[in-house]
């Protein structure tokens, strides 16, 4: 992918038809749900319709979805590995840096996507981020790491959000995706829990239904006023190079700039 994701939609990976209906749904990634998406005992049966689709990348449509797969286990690393038409691996419950490696040598190349559900992983969330060339990104699985931590509000999991959010930057990732917000008819929820996202660091969102998508997207995408102020950031930076302030105060120097570029990368993804 060239340009940075926002939208990342999980389907059960036992519905061929559902993943089907996610690559036209306009999401930018799509998640083949192997593991909690899927009761235990249709799992093969998962497996083996996502090794099918994977297989042949023509079977994905003309739009060229980037699909990722959230894996169950070792047979699924072992069965997906090498198939062209798989991009990234989501590895949940993930601890140590030493299960990244495993899992980096039996799928050699392919993007990995660690998943931090416990208090052991956000301990350990540098080491995590950085384990391996082939890990593209990182990101919390909330709801087991609410149930691991006894947390009941929201505002509970804002220490371990920015504890990712440091560790990914640390490792020279980009921004954590959010994690998905579970009702899917509170779309006024949905856009206020992703602003605070936003403030903390976090770019983008998983969804687990298409209608969470559109709010998403609009809720990390810059708005008018904040490509207008990077807009004259970055003029004024042009006129003078150096650190300086603007006629309204602002002080501008190089990590002003930097934000203000990246505003505007964001801006014109699309």
């Amino acid at each position: 992918m060239n340009a940075v994701a926002l939208t990342w939609l999980y389907v059960p990976g036992d519905r061929p038809g559902v993943v089907h209906k996610a690559l036209g749904s306009g999401a930018d990634v799509v998640i083949v749900d192997l593991e909690d998406a899927v009761a235990p005992d249709r799992r093969e049966y998962a497996r083996s319709a996502t090794v099918e689709l994977l297989s042949d990348p023509a079977a994905l449509g003309t739009r060229a979805v980037p699909v990722h797969v959230r894996v169950h286990g070792e047979d699924d690393v072992r069965a997906l590995a090498a198939l062209p038409g798989l991009s990234g691996m989501r590895l949940p419950k993930i601890t140590h840096a030493a299960s990244v490696h495993h899992v980096a040598a039996l799928a050699p190349g392919v993007p990995l996507y660690p998943l931090l559900e416990s208090a052991l992983a956000i301990e350990h969330a540098y080491s995590i981020a950085g384990a391996h060339h082939d890990v593209r990104g990182v990101a919390l699985g909330e709801a087991d790491l609410r149930a691991d931590l006894g947390v009941r509000d929201d505002a509970g999991l804002d220490w371990s959000r920015s504890r990712v959010v440091i560790a990914a930057r640390a490792a020279g990732l980009d921004p954590p995706v959010m994690s998905v917000f579970p009702d899917v008819r509170d779309l006024s929820g949905l856009r206020s829990s992703c602003a605070h996202g936003r403030d903390l660091g976090l770019l983008g969102r998983a969804a687990i239904h298409p209608r969470q998508l559109q709010v998403i997207e609009r809720a990390f995408r810059p708005t008018s006023r904040e490509v207008e102020s990077a807009e004259q950031v970055l003029e004024a930076f042009r006129s003078q190079e150096g650190a300086q302030a603007l006629p309204d105060g602002r002080f501008v120097d190089a990590a002003v700039v930097a934000s203000a570029e990246r505003t505007l990368a964001l801006a014109r993804r699309r």
